[in-house]
């Protein structure tokens, strides 16, 4: 659901919160934001309170694997920028405030660390981004759009960087890098104005290079406070350092076989250290390490084993807390403007995070007691606060008798075709259910809340235990039968079922262990392989079964190794094999043969030679003059009609065009007005699902049903302003026309190219019978069930009650019970999803303005309902609303009212195009003073 179009998604997450076993933490300067990454490489965003209560605010997705590290990317505090970097070698540059993907680049080697350094080119301040991984230098990269600009490099025993340092310099305009390799080398490189500007990657040498005997280096620190001491943590020792000389000034080893994995100074004379358990101690430096001192360096060139400083804290002993899988990340901040907290943050691999905040005064009797935890919370005591509990997809139909949880979704495919959701659970049952209609008893209040056991579903029995992957052939490539759908379970079976009667074909049972996927063949195999799907086990097997012979053709079941790639080369007729310990299996499809078993690069050619380079495929659209953006800009109907008109056109000259193409290589516009998307952050949390609703889709479906209505005539304010006779008709009539040409050239096509060639047309039509009748399980408007999902979720309740009112009672639209978790697509798709819990921390500002007995902004107000999440996802809303506002409005009869509800049909069109002219001049007031307040987001 990407590209140009404006696709807004709404988020159901479900009562189990996403796993978060954090691997990375950032507090922004102003502490009032933390940012933690983690393992399966999402990044979440919390919000702090000056009271140091934390709320979870948003889930980023963007990267791929574990999120190595995290820094800010800006100085100002108007513009709050990050950066996250992943094992991978991908790097994103975020907006904390909204969450919006800014940049984003991959490079060839990862990140360990990142540290931001901006400097001052006469009145203009740049950034720059100094990063350490896993390759012998340090790159500086441009804050703004992540470009390499130059490398500092080693010229003596170049080795990793294993931590840095920046020390800024007040007197000079030189700033000095300091850097500890993995070899226990310390590196110092000197920043003039000069190198500042550097953008040739030229590279930087070093100016000292010295041993200090650090072997395994965890972190390195500057003093800020004094400016002239160096903190070095190794795991067996932590040590300090004059900044001057780099001479030894204080050596500590490490008690009771503890690790040290962190430090930094809190003040001139004090340092805290954390551990690998988790554990922090805050040590007073002995004299000599204090240049105020009359002893400083007194103990240089002395034994390092002195007498061990005293230990003022003990922080955070986990003795008796719960196991955790992967140590604890703990990390020090401090605030640079109000609040001047000195914070200690750490989180665990429960998704929990828990601060400390240290006090300047040292207690008078050291170690009398551990420092008092001063706030912490999980995401899954976040989601368990909330009142109304956030909601399952399918929530209404999984709850048992007796039992307080639903039954967990653990697999979920949509089939736009039909709008239906499929979703297996827990228990071995398969749900179908309409999408729209789920997704409505969850988010919205309505008639439908009293009736149990709706929506209307059909229930799929055949799996013995969790139901672990679903797919539908046909959504995939039109050559399978739009009847068949496949499910896989830990039962180590896979079954066919007909999606229209429910009932069960055939049971596949050649694996020895759960199913973990399901895939389709690629378009060019051989004409047997073209019916089958290919299913992987957690036995290491790969089998093709047959959905025509209702077989397994083939079974390659010798892998040593968990399967973590499948690839295709169909022209040699080789299914290829690629597993976690680098081997790659070349099995021949037809025959079952193991054709080689390779390692190392010939391993790694082999796969990249299967990712043969497609010819890029010609846009399937080009996009008419007058896009979606600008028909509202100019409120202009016509132009709207003519895009829909245009785009339909376009759509279906490429099927025409598509006879001799590969139809795998030609992108599709997609008309799928809502698509719903299974995810989860970790391979063993149950799905949450995202309705994507793409705007310009909604649009083109409500004005192809309308063109299709047999009424020459499109009833209007405009239309019924003018004389009876109406010169309107004509132009009307001709929409009409044009619109069911289009519409029959596309049947025509759908007939030629997407069934299947060797059925005749007498099982065409019985199956075109069944089909009618499995889904008239429901009557409803697909098309308008969306829209008006959509206007409900997206209205401002709240905001102006005789609005409200009109809605409800006039227009039929639904109020939400329940707090809607929206979204935010920006480049790339990287995505940003508003956590069930963000409605706290917008509240909780509201309680504090009022309470200062200031007047609420307009922003503020718009916060309790939809609006005031950010300046982006607001101005995609009013942009949606009002589109479909000016929709809706040129209709016939388009209303939300159910039948029963109805009154007479003559006037009630007329009343509801007034109706909407009306919530439009509202919701474009809206957008005026919003947009006063707010701003435009620029990225639209």
């Amino acid at each position: 659901m990407s590209g140009n179009s404006l696709v807004l998604p709404i988020v159901l997450w479900s009562r189990n919160a996403p796993t978060h076993c954090i691997s990375s933490l950032l507090v922004m300067d102003d502490l009032a934001t933390i940012i933690s990454g983690c393992h399966d490489g999402q990044i979440c965003i919390w919000d702090l309170t000056p009271d140091l209560e934390i709320n979870p605010r948003a889930l980023l997705f963007g990267h791929t694997t574990s999120i190595t590290c995290l820094s800010k990317a800006s100085a100002s505090s108007d513009k709050q920028y990050m950066v996250s970097a992943s094992e991978s070698g991908e790097m994103c540059l975020w907006d904390v405030n909204d969450g919006r993907c800014i940049e984003f680049t991959k490079l060839a080697c990862a990140h360990t660390g990142i540290q931001f350094y901006q400097f001052t080119i006469g009145t203009q301040r740049e950034g720059r981004l100094l990063c350490n991984g896993h390759y012998p230098e340090i790159l500086v990269v441009d804050a703004t759009s992540l470009e390499v600009l130059y490398s500092l490099v080693s010229k003596i025993s170049p080795d990793w960087i294993s931590s840095m340092s920046i020390i800024r310099s007040h007197r000079t305009q030189e700033d000095t890098v300091v850097a500890v390799s993995v070899t226990g080398i310390l590196k110092v490189w000197i920043i003039t104005a000069e190198v500042s500007r550097m953008q040739d990657m030229d590279p930087v040498f070093e100016e000292e290079s010295k041993p200090i005997y650090c072997q395994g280096c965890q972190s390195i620190s500057f003093c800020t406070f004094t400016q002239l001491s160096l903190l070095v943590v190794c795991s067996k020792y932590w040590r300090v350092f004059d900044a001057g000389d780099f001479s030894l000034l204080c050596s500590v080893p490490s008690e009771n076989d503890q690790a040290w994995t962190g430090g930094e100074f809190i003040a001139a004379d004090k340092v805290i250290i954390w551990t690998e358990d988790g554990c922090s101690y805050i040590y007073k430096l002995p004299a000599s390490c204090l240049p105020a001192s009359e002893h400083f360096r007194s103990d240089v060139g002395k034994t390092a084993e002195g007498s061990i400083p005293p230990l003022v804290y003990s922080i955070a002993d986990r003795a008796d807390k719960q196991l955790l899988i992967c140590p604890p990340v703990t990390r020090f901040f401090y605030g640079r403007r109000e609040p001047f907290h000195k914070l200690l943050v750490q989180g665990d691999s429960a998704g929990r995070l828990t601060l400390w905040s240290i006090p300047d005064t040292s207690p008078l009797q050291p170690l009398s007691s551990a420092l008092q935890v001063s706030s912490t919370i999980s995401l899954q005591e976040a989601f368990d606060k909330l009142t109304p509990l956030p909601a399952g997809i399918i929530d209404q139909l999984s709850v048992l008798p007796g039992s307080e949880d639903p039954i967990k979704v653990t697999a979920s495919v949509y089939i736009p075709s039909q709008g239906r959701l499929v979703c297996g659970r827990e228990d071995g049952s398969i749900i179908l259910v309409p999408a729209t209609q789920t997704a409505i008893v969850q988010l919205l209040q309505g008639e439908h809340m009293l009736r149990r056991g709706w929506p209307p579903h059909r229930t799929l029995r055949g799996h013995r235990n969790k139901v672990t992957c679903l797919l539908y052939p046909h959504q995939v490539s039109p050559r399978y039968d739009q009847r068949s759908l496949v499910s896989g379970g830990v039962d180590f079976s896979v079954i066919v079922w007909d999606i229209f009667t429910g009932e069960m074909k055939h049971i596949f049972c050649v694996h020895g262990g759960e199913i973990t996927q399901l895939l389709v063949p690629p378009e060019n195999c051989s004409t047997r392989v073209q019916h089958c799907v290919c299913s992987v086990a957690s036995d290491h097997s790969v089998g093709l079964l047959s959905l025509r012979e209702r077989k397994c053709i083939m079974l390659a079941s010798r892998h040593l190794f968990p399967i973590q790639v499948i690839k295709w080369r169909p022209c040699d007729d080789y299914l290829v094999v690629g597993c976690t310990d680098g081997s790659v299996y070349v099995w021949q499809m037809d025959t079952g043969a193991l054709d080689r078993c390779v390692m190392g690069i010939t391993a790694v050619e082999i796969l990249n030679a299967c990712d043969e380079a497609v010819p890029a495929a010609v846009d399937a659209l080009n996009h008419p003059a007058v896009n979606l953006k600008q028909a509202m800009t100019r409120r202009s109907l016509a132009a709207l009609k003519n895009m829909a008109q245009h785009k339909l056109q376009t759509l279906a000259t490429n099927l025409l065009a598509a006879d001799n193409a590969d139809k795998g290589n030609l992108p599709k516009y997609s008309h799928n007005a809502l698509v719903v998307q299974a995810m989860k952050t970790n391979l063993t949390d149950p799905d949450m699902h995202v309705l994507f609703f793409d705007v310009e889709a909604v649009i083109i479906q409500l004005l192809t049903e309308e063109a299709q209505r047999p009424s020459p005539t499109l009833v209007s304010p405009e239309t019924l302003q003018k004389a009876p006779g109406g010169a309107d008709k004509g132009g009307s009539f001709l929409a009409n026309k044009i619109f069911k040409q289009v519409k029959e050239t596309i049947k025509e096509n759908i007939k030629e190219h997407l069934l299947d060639e060797d059925e005749d047309e007498e099982e065409e039509m019985r199956r075109r019978e069944e089909k009618s009748k499995s889904l008239s399980l429901l009557e409803y408007n697909l098309t308008m069930d969306t829209a008006k999902l959509f206007m409900s979720c997206l209205h401002a309740w709240g905001l102006n009650g005789t609005l409200d009112e009109v809605c409800l009672s006039r227009l039929g639209m639904l109020r939400p019970h329940t707090p809607i978790s929206f979204g935010l697509i920006s480049r790339g798709g990287h995505m940003s999803l508003m956590l069930p819990t963000f409605k706290d921390s917008l509240l909780r500002q509201l309680a504090q303005g009022s309470a200062e007995g200031r007047k609420l902004s307009v922003s503020e107000i718009v916060g309790k309902g939809t609006y005031g999440v950010s300046r982006a996802v607001t101005t995609q809303h009013l942009l949606s609303v009002i589109s479909l506002a000016n929709t809706l409005m040129g209709m016939t009869n388009a209303t939300f009212v159910g039948e029963h509800m109805k009154k007479a049909p003559a006037s009630s069109s007329v009343k509801t195009a007034i109706l909407y002219r009306t919530i439009n001049r509202s919701l474009r007031g809206e957008m005026v003073l919003l947009i006063g307040e707010y701003g435009v987001c620029g990225s639209l």
